[in-house]
């Protein structure tokens, strides 16, 4: 199994001390090959979650009152950090929410790819060079020679979504974690990043899918969970059987709700 969440509590601490929880006893298991959407509106946990696969929550105020997160069996909740960082980018591949808040604003788009690359393969930099124009591309950013010289702030936010998406991508690893990774997106390059992020999954990595998007979701997942309040709720291993008949009342109002807007578009 490529990823077991097991009894996994996540909790904040404030400056006054009162502790607040994020998620209680979630379970989940994801395996290569297979894409996990984790549905659920704002506040439910589930990027809460997906984050703490990786510790990417600051901590503090994230702490881990119990649980265990195993990739590939080992636990990155005991993972020396140093250990962990050199898995980030090419074991594990995260696609941030906010593009801005994860991009430096300091280097260039192309200079932060090349960077990202060159840290995890063996490679020239005039390879990194043409493997970072190449993902600019796939993720359809036009001009990615002109791209790639600008810095994140000269791009908008559809297109600084792009680049963490070729940056999640682009070292083809074992897990990736995508939170939101298509909202900011028109139509049509959201259709071409999901695509990309299907290749990838039907070339044996793991997809941990955080959307509040069901139509997303019935689109790509091949299992999926929905979360509410920090529980686990209700899963299903056939999403198209979810779709049809959901069992929890609240899986049943986000269903209907999603009904309700296709309706209406």
């Amino acid at each position: 199994m490529l990823l077991e969440i097991e009894d996994l509590s996540v909790s904040f601490r404030n400056d006054e001390g009162e502790v607040n929880a994020a998620a209680v006893d979630v379970s989940l298991k994801l395996d290569r090959g297979e894409i996990l959407g984790i549905v659920g509106e704002s506040g439910s946990g589930k990027s809460s979650v997906s984050m703490s696969v990786a510790r990417l929550l600051p901590s503090p105020p994230a702490f881990y009152p119990k649980g265990r997160i195993l990739l590939d069996g080992v636990d990155t909740l005991t993972m020396p950090l140093a250990d962990l960082r050199r898995i980030r980018g090419k074991k594990i591949g995260v696609i941030f929410q906010d593009p801005m808040g994860s991009l430096s604003p300091l280097h260039r788009i192309g200079d932060q790819l090349v960077e990202t690359i060159l840290l995890h393969e063996e490679m020239s930099k005039k390879a990194a060079e043409a493997m970072a124009l190449e993902w600019l591309g796939k993720v359809g950013i036009p001009d990615p020679i002109v791209r790639a010289k600008a810095y994140p702030h000269e791009l908008s936010g559809g297109m600084q979504q792009r680049v963490m998406i070729a940056m999640g991508l682009m070292l083809g690893p074992d897990l990736v974690i995508a939170d939101e990774p298509t909202t900011a997106l028109d139509v049509t390059i959201q259709a071409q990043v999901l695509k990309l992020m299907k290749q990838l999954h039907q070339s044996n990595s793991g997809v941990l899918l955080i959307t509040h998007d069901l139509g997303v979701v019935s689109q790509m997942a091949t299992k999926l969970a929905v979360m509410k309040d920090g529980r686990v709720v209700e899963t299903s291993d056939d999403p198209s059987a979810f779709f049809e008949m959901p069992e929890h009342p609240y899986s049943q109002g986000l269903v209907s709700e999603a009904k309700r807007m296709e309706l209406e578009s």
